[in-house]
């Protein structure tokens, strides 16, 4: 083994433990903070070792208990999340599947150019669009509403979704569905029996990535939302916890630990399709 070998050996270990503790450590503080009481935050707060009588479980009780029963209420902010999201994700991958495909495989004027454009309303800062958006979706009865919200996060996912599907769908071969056209099947059928299965890693990094996206977004949600508590996302409600003087800490890093473990489960659970459907179409666009 030569001199370099055994040296990029061992920087590649050094770089792997210092993004390992700048990745981990954020995370583990934020957890140790929201499972120490307040006293020992107080006495000790850049203790990252504390004794095992430092820790207590009633932060996550605050934080997620009803406001009627005293406390902040997150779980049900928890729902209206859960309930926004899943529904932009289902309604985005159902309206981006079949524009993508057309993007891929329908031949029609401008049909290498028109994909660009998709994304082309990322030119514009979510700010500028936020008043159009609050005047017209108050004129159509649907500002403080979580469909109203649903709305603006779908029409945000959506080019993005075309893009990324687009490009997963160019790299299966065309003689694919050709042969099972031959085999009798139909348009419809060869998508729903050949070419969605293919597609499956792309289409759930596509659905995971359209997930963050409305689950963490913020300005949206306060502005269509704030008016009316019982309807807030969880993104909303901690940022009111963080602008309230009273509110500890430790609560506050209970509920960011709360927002994010969906986020992380959801990761983890999904991490080989999302590596493969992120990296595919990297070779053909």
């Amino acid at each position: 083994m030569t001199f370099e070998t055994r040296l990029f050996g061992v920087l590649r270990w050094v770089t792997i433990v210092i993004l390992a503790i700048a990745t981990l450590f954020p995370f583990y503080y934020m957890v140790l903070l929201s499972v120490r009481s307040q006293d020992s935050l107080l006495q000790h707060p850049g203790d990252i070792l504390p004794k095992l009588s430092d820790f207590t479980v009633t932060t996550y009780t605050t934080v997620l208990k009803s406001v009627a029963s005293g406390g902040d209420g997150l779980l049900e902010l928890l729902g209206n999340s859960a309930l926004v999201a899943l529904g932009t994700v289902i309604v985005t991958l159902a309206l981006s599947l079949p524009g993508a495909y057309a993007a891929s495989r329908l031949r029609f004027a401008g049909r290498k150019q028109v994909h660009f454009l998709f994304l082309a309303v990322y030119l514009f800062p979510s700010i500028l669009l936020a008043i159009p958006l609050f005047v017209i979706f108050s004129k159509a009865g649907l500002r403080d509403s979580l469909v109203g919200l649903l709305v603006v996060y779908v029409a945000q996912a959506l080019p993005v979704s075309i893009y990324m599907l687009r490009n997963y769908l160019s790299t299966i071969p065309e003689s694919i569905e050709e042969a099972a056209a031959i085999d009798g099947n139909g348009r419809l059928g060869t998508l729903w029996r050949v070419t969605l299965p293919l597609a499956a890693p792309s289409i759930v990094a596509t659905g995971l990535y359209v997930f963050m996206i409305a689950w963490n977004e913020f300005l949206f949600a306060l502005l269509f939302l704030v008016e009316d508590r019982s309807k807030w996302t969880v993104s909303l409600g901690l940022s009111q916890l963080a602008g309230g003087l009273e509110v500890p800490k430790t609560v506050l890093m209970a509920g960011s630990v709360v927002l994010t473990i969906p986020i992380v489960i959801l990761f983890f659970a999904a991490e080989r399709l999302l590596a493969e459907g992120l990296t595919s179409g990297a070779e053909k666009g």
